[in-house]
């Protein structure tokens, strides 16, 4: 079936009013939910083979966070669908105000490689809870993943409320060319900008969760020993294929040289002595991505680390020191398992230095200064972050995620996917009477034009 025969058939399902039903909304989302259980270990598989991912990992960072997503959604959808009463004011007295959300209609989802699974999912179910009609196009890149997420979405949905385009930069370029009702983008700036381009000639709304270079800040005052094990863990995980990763360490200068022997036993002790044999250490996503990161490997930098298998596209969690501002692995976000750390000699020092760079996806601040942390929360623009921890602000459904900036625009989880995908419709409802002349030409009446004044200041 070609993509336009697929948005035909969807724009004519809207149409029929299906998808504004309440019950029929929670009833797909019930069978999805249904569905992932029954795939589980088809999805791990798929994961395994695309990423190398093991399957505590799988179920930890994507079917986990999936099943949560969908558990939010049909837990408060019935009260985020209700129209919300809003305060009107003297000037329309008598009256009432609402806001009615309301679906966009068909709207497309574009999801990327390094977690399919989820990233894919996770829009797919904000788009359904706020009653759209949906096309999913899963990343080329991660093609067994992709055929999984075919299966279920068939399985449980008809086409003509949501399907599932797969295929390349073709089928891509295709999918832009419609008129969408809405877009959802994960993936880099680059596709980002073109899918805004090719939105903008039908003025399609869209979100884009792109990325950037999130910094990651350590205090002198902070807890080193736990700083260290969290940042190992959120730098490393999926092989530094994700996009909240810590990109780059700036460290107080004082403590430098005990957090690199502190983050160094954590790999070994995480990962073990020999990271390359750890059969649940993941993969490299293709040879393009491997040989990129390992053209940013100065060997003369490296701490530890460095050894990579070329026939597995394996490369073992690395850290650089000494590296510059101006080295080639502080041009572009990293998204593989190398940590380069610069050093800071006051915090006013560190906030300039990020901010004289793109606005990130994520922050990270390890500190227990009260000072430090309110500091990057009010002056710094960032997409979102965690002060004493990495990634985890993702996993909280009440907090929106998204960048700002470079980094993206747009954000979702929980409520925020619901209004995503739903245009917030503003009612002013008032009676027939009274019928309040002041307003109707002409407009020679004093008193009237004082009543005015009085309304309106």
């Amino acid at each position: 079936m070609n993509i336009e025969s697929i948005l035909r058939m969807q724009r004519q399902f809207f149409d029929s009013r299906q998808t504004f039903d309440i019950d029929t909304r929670l009833q797909g989302l019930r069978r999805l939910r249904e569905a992932i259980l029954a795939h589980e270990e088809e999805i791990n598989a798929a994961l395994k083979e695309d990423l190398g991912k093991s399957a505590s990992e799988s179920y930890m960072c994507e079917t986990g966070m999936t099943l949560a997503e969908l558990s939010d959604q049909i837990r408060h959808l019935r009260r985020r669908a209700r129209p919300r009463r809003r305060m009107s004011n003297l000037a329309n007295f008598p009256s009432s105000a609402r806001a009615v959300f309301e679906p966009y209609g068909v709207v497309l989802v574009m999801s990327p490689w390094n977690y399919p699974f989820m990233l894919c999912m996770e829009p797919v179910i904000g788009a359904i809870a706020a009653g759209n009609c949906c096309v999913v196009k899963p990343s080329a890149y991660s093609p067994a993943t992709s055929a999984v997420i075919r299966t279920i979405l068939s399985e449980v949905f008809p086409p003509e409320y949501v399907a599932v385009v797969e295929g390349g930069r073709a089928e891509n370029a295709a999918l832009l060319e419609q008129r969408f009702d809405y877009i959802f983008f994960t993936g880099g700036v680059t596709v980002g900008r073109l899918v805004m381009e090719k939105a903008a000639v039908h003025l399609t709304p869209v979100t884009l969760e792109l990325g950037g270079k999130s910094p990651c800040i350590v205090t002198a005052d902070c807890d080193l020993k736990v700083a260290a094990r969290r940042i190992v863990f959120g730098k490393f995980l999926n092989c530094g294929q994700t996009c909240v990763a810590p990109d780059y360490l700036l460290v107080d200068q004082s403590v430098k040289e005990p957090l690199l022997a502190l983050i160094q036993k954590e790999i070994a002790r995480q990962y073990g002595p020999d990271p390359l044999a750890n059969p649940d250490y993941g993969k490299i996503i293709n040879r393009k991505h491997f040989d990129r990161l390992c053209g940013l490997i100065d060997p003369a930098k490296v701490v530890c680390g460095g050894q990579t298998q070329p026939d597995a596209l394996r490369i073992a969690p690395t850290l650089l020191d000494h590296v510059q501002p101006g080295d080639a692995i502080m041009q572009e976000e990293i998204f593989g398992p190398l940590l380069p750390v610069l050093t800071y000699k006051s915090l006013d020092q560190a906030v300039q230095f990020i901010q004289s760079r793109e606005k990130p996806l994520a922050l990270y601040l390890f500190t227990r200064n009260r000072k430090a942390e309110r500091l990057f929360a009010e002056y710094v623009s960032f997409g979102g972050g965690c002060v004493n921890d990495t990634i985890l602000h993702l996993s909280v459904p009440s907090l929106g995620f998204g960048g700002v900036g470079r980094s993206g625009m747009g954000s979702y989880h929980g409520r925020k996917s619901f209004e995503t995908f739903s245009h917030e419709k503003s009612i002013l409802k008032k009676p027939f009477w009274p019928d309040l002349p002041l307003r109707y030409q002409p407009y020679t009446n004093a008193l009237y034009q004082k009543m005015i004044r009085i309304f309106l200041r």
